[in-house]
């Protein structure tokens, strides 16, 4: 019995550790270049990323600017909506610290290209 009690508290005391570490590692700093626009643009497959007018009156109307990675076409949802205002429909390089699918904004940086491929 002792030997059960043993082995329990030594798997207790590793999933501790575990999930500490977890914990621990917080948000990630990450980089990512795509298009700003608005959840319901993002959510069309064909959808032209590049229209501002689109983005800015669908905002206003209370969707959630997005950015749309241009390596997988991840929509990325952004925690700080007013780091993205003034760059609906512009092709960017933002920088800042992803958590959970969540985007926080720190840098928003204008692309050359800015035609959207969608």
């Amino acid at each position: 019995m002792k030997k059960l009690g043993l082995l329990l508290l030594a798997i207790a005391f590793l999933a501790s550790f575990s999930i500490a570490k977890d914990k621990a590692a917080g948000p990630k700093a990450t980089t990512v270049s795509g298009w700003i626009t608005d959840e319901n643009c993002a959510a069309k497959k064909d959808a032209d990323l590049s229209n501002a007018d689109c983005a800015k009156k669908c905002a206003e109307k209370g969707a959630k600017l997005v950015v749309v990675s241009d390596k997988d076409h991840a929509v990325l949802n952004v925690d700080n909506q007013d780091a993205l205002k003034g760059h609906e429909g512009h092709h960017v390089k933002v920088s800042g610290k992803l958590d959970n699918g969540t985007l926080h904004v720190d840098k928003v940086d204008m692309l050359k290209n800015q035609k959207s491929k969608g």
